[in-house]
């Protein structure tokens, strides 16, 4: 009896954060009330504050159930063993935007946080971790140039950060070009080819093709 109780409560948990990421979604954060949340989730607010502090609670828990697409990218540097810099960095691009493209929900939470939030009061923690996901993503664009520059004897117009830096700028416009547009090119097949432009232009030497994603 006591272990029904504790997973009808997760269930009426997980079920708030859905009608929540429905709500946000359609009316941005700041238009959202709690009385909208719960009537999408077929509930009461009493409900919702049995579960959540407030709806900044619930937003957080919302934001606790994804992985930010520049998250993931930084995960899977820090994971791959490629040896290959480039062939890392193709590989790793190449994942996230799959992922953005194809997991509703990545793609859902991303733009709420993106486009219908206010980064303001106890939300300023939204634009922190974008911005710290950015910076670790930056990071490791970084050493792979000047990896691949060292490896292949190469001078690029750019230092390693300048090059990071533009490289995650067009990565990260793609993506939100591509949510704003609702999906109306190839994300993952344009994304490939911009990628290997860009490091083209820079002055580096490119395999045929970049293989998949190698994990320890």
């Amino acid at each position: 009896m006591v272990r029904r109780t504790k997973e009808d409560a997760i269930a009426t948990r997980n079920g708030l954060i859905d009608a929540a990421e429905k709500v946000f979604y359609d009316k941005g954060v700041s238009r959202a009330s709690l009385s909208d949340i719960a009537l999408a989730a077929g509930t009461t607010r009493g409900a919702i504050y049995w579960h959540f502090k407030d709806k900044v609670d619930l937003f957080n828990a919302m934001m606790d159930r994804v992985t930010l697409p520049l998250e993931q990218g930084y995960g899977e540097f820090e994971a791959s063993v490629c040896p290959d810099p480039l062939q890392r960095l193709r590989a790793v691009m190449a994942l996230v935007l799959e992922s953005v493209a194809s997991d509703e929900r990545t793609r859902r939470v991303f733009e709420i946080a993106m486009h219908k939030v206010e980064y303001v009061g106890e939300l300023v923690a939204v634009r922190e971790r974008h911005l710290a996901a950015s910076d670790g993503f930056i990071r490791q664009l970084a050493r792979d140039f000047e990896l691949a520059a060292q490896a292949q004897h190469a001078a690029m117009p750019v230092s390693p950060m300048g090059a990071a830096i533009g490289l995650h700028a067009l990565f990260d416009g793609l993506i939100q070009n591509w949510i704003l547009s609702n999906g109306v090119f190839d994300l993952v097949g344009i994304g490939r080819v911009c990628t290997d432009a860009f490091i083209s232009g820079l002055g580096l030497v490119l395999g045929a093709s970049a293989p998949p994603l190698d994990k320890p």
